[in-house]
């Protein structure tokens, strides 16, 4: 079979960095365009150092011209840039015949009118939300599959909702008593100069931010909606924690009456038994980042408080991982239907 020719649009941030280290080894993939405006000219293994004499590190950085990066052959483009940017030239490889996986929050709203509130300007190409897939792999299978612009979620959602939607399909919990809490490494910010993210600001302590509206809250309540067929509105809490990388979440929401607490593990067991990623630690089993760092994994388990009749979910992600390249390219395995592992298998 041959190589699906590849390019990565914004690879030099953390996450076009695990994108990189995914890709360079990926077996069906050959890499023909990397950009980045800082690095032009300049080859990957002189960027970074840990890539060289990794299979293409010879490849260099290019502008990110989107008849340039057509020229090159590739026909799907991973674009790892801040919201606002990508939408821009996410149409133009659209229009040239590249499928598109999108990491940046452009697509992964149905609603131009929700993103503009919560991300403070009209939405760049309104137009394209409606063919947009929400990229989360294990509940969006076949779309992911037919989609030529798929958006790959954002980290917090996927740690909040994959726990969260066989629930609210299952009618087991009571949407309006979600609360969910995260904790993240520095690296979800992304890698850029800011006071708040220096080392002596982040090690040793650990704080709450974008409180009482991050802007992942609006992805993740409108996929709760869309699982619970019902208006959803929880309370998220995101904390920023000194680590490199990881995401742990907590989240309680009440059960049903007459709900059994054994009807959870049930319904998680229902919905991901052939998840390849998701890992079910069962009644009583807590995650842990140390687990999935530097993986695909998430690990989830839950437990059930009869003193409240709150079930307890808990999960766990690389945010650079499953929270953002590699959930992509297991979009992109889907897409091109390769094995749903392939360039994912590390442990």
């Amino acid at each position: 079979m041959n190589r699906i020719r590849t390019a990565i649009v914004g690879a030099s941030g953390y996450t076009g960095m695990e994108l990189l280290r995914i890709l360079l080894t990926h077996p069906d993939v050959e890499l023909t365009a990397v950009t980045s405006r800082a690095e032009a000219g300049k080859n990957l293994g002189s960027v970074f150092p840990r890539f060289q004499k990794a299979p293409g590190a010879d490849l260099s950085f290019i502008e990110p011209d989107p008849d340039a990066i057509a020229a090159t052959g590739a026909k799907a483009a991973f674009l790892a840039l801040p919201h606002g940017v990508a939408a821009e030239i996410a149409r133009a490889l659209l229009v040239r015949g590249l499928k598109v996986i999108d990491l940046s929050a452009d697509f992964r709203l149905r609603d131009a009118a929700v993103y503009e509130e919560f991300y403070g300007h009209p939405h760049p190409a309104p137009d394209l939300l409606g063919e947009a897939v929400y990229g989360l792999p294990e509940i969006r299978t076949a779309e992911i599959q037919a989609a030529r612009l798929i958006a790959a979620p954002g980290c917090y959602p996927t740690s909040i909702l994959l726990p969260l939607l066989p629930l609210l399909r299952e009618n087991l919990i009571d949407p309006a008593t979600i609360v969910a809490n995260s904790m993240s490494g520095v690296s979800g910010a992304g890698r850029k100069a800011d006071l708040t993210l220096l080392f002596c600001e982040c090690n040793e302590s650990a704080r709450a931010y974008g409180v009482p509206k991050h802007r992942h809250l609006s992805e993740i309540e409108q996929e709760l909606s869309l699982a619970a067929g019902e208006t959803v509105t929880i309370t998220f809490i995101p904390h920023l924690i000194p680590v490199n990388s990881g995401i742990v979440t907590t989240t309680t929401a009440k059960l049903r009456d007459g709900v059994s607490p054994e009807a959870i593990g049930a319904a998680l067991e229902a919905a991901y038994r052939a998840a390849h990623f998701v890992r079910l630690l069962g009644r009583g089993g807590c995650a842990d980042t140390k687990n999935v760092t530097r993986t695909n994994f998430i690990d989830i388990g839950w437990q059930h408080d009869p003193r409240t009749g709150r079930v307890i979910l808990m999960s766990a992600e690389d945010n650079l991982g499953k929270g953002a390249g590699g959930q992509a390219v297991q979009c992109f395995n889907q897409v091109f239907g390769l094995n749903p592992t392939a360039g994912l298998q590390n442990f």
